[in-house]
């Protein structure tokens, strides 16, 4: 059990090595901090990383997962999303802002993605106004927008470290959406089915590690939703003018449970015990849980 001064708002293991387990944190003071918790008195590394506080965190290249340089998204209230480097100190190696004259908004959640080769990612981040941006790292530039018309709470890619598959984003109230993201038209962008799951907040989308098309969603109702991904008979198909464009698939619920009076705000899965999951509730509660009969779907 370890105590900061300032309240942690997210955290993540994703840029470090299982060996190392250095864990990165956000704060409400918009501090990004490196934390050795074998010797936690002082981060490893630490920056003022944004103005306001830390919604949302997440890391690529660690773990096994993804190639490339150990980096660290941080989404924020005051409407940057930037990414970091570790081994370099103070500045961000890309830096997401709103352009002069375009109003901020407060990014909620952060997502890294295709990251399958050296050269190659993706940052995703969704919005309090339900815009969706994906922004290219090797490009530096924004390849694809879009809004669902209601904040979106969490984002992730099916995989970090595979070429780009689907994207699921969850909203505030109740509703998340499938894209496929192996085809981009050129003006549509990519194919998306959405579901209305509940009445309530979804709070977090976390897919199996052990089979990519199933996925759990928490919600603000205090339960729990476990769906599959179906694909379609071709996953492209070409326009009228011969552009290739996506064809989005179908969900179907698997399994839903109860848990909670409170929110369930937070979700994992354990990449080794398959079925097996930790969740944390607005009941102050941590859950930890088993969903049997995954090899059967």
């Amino acid at each position: 059990k370890i105590e900061k001064a300032k309240p942690l708002k997210c955290g993540t293991f994703g840029a470090t090595s299982l060996q190392q387990r250095y864990f990165a944190t956000g704060d409400f003071g918009g501090n990004l901090n490196i934390w050795n918790l074998e010797a936690p008195e002082i981060p490893v590394y630490s920056v003022k990383g944004h103005k306001e506080i830390i919604n949302s965190i997440d890391g690529v290249g660690g773990l096994g997962i993804g190639e490339g340089a150990p980096e660290i998204v941080t989404g924020s209230r005051d409407g940057t999303v930037k990414v970091w480097d570790p081994r370099q100190k103070d500045t961000p190696v890309a830096n997401m802002e709103p352009v002069q004259g375009e109003s901020k908004r407060d990014c909620w959640t952060v997502a890294f993605g295709n990251a399958y080769n050296q050269e190659e990612r993706v940052v995703c981040a969704g919005y309090d106004n339900g815009d969706i941006k994906l922004f290219d790292l090797k490009t530096m530039s924004l390849r694809w927008e879009t809004n669902i018309k209601n904040g979106v709470c969490s984002v992730e890619f099916d995989r970090k470290d595979v070429n780009m598959n689907k994207l699921v984003a969850t909203s505030l109230e109740g509703k998340f959406h499938v894209f496929d993201m192996r085809t981009q038209h050129p003006t549509k962008g990519f194919a998306s089915v959405s579901e209305k799951a509940q009445k309530s907040t979804i709070w977090q989308v976390r897919h199996l590690p052990q089979n990519r098309d199933i996925f759990m969603t928490s919600g603000g109702a205090g339960s729990l939703h476990l769906w599959k991904y179906e694909y379609p008979a071709q996953r492209s198909k070409k326009d009228s003018e011969g552009a290739e464009m996506g064809v989005a698939g179908s969900v179907s619920l698997l399994q839903n449970v109860t848990l909670s009076t409170q929110p369930i705000s937070s979700l994992d899965w354990s990449p080794d015990k398959k079925g097996l999951c930790v969740c944390g509730a607005f009941d102050q509660t941590v859950r930890v849980l088993i969903v049997t009969k995954l090899n059967k779907v």
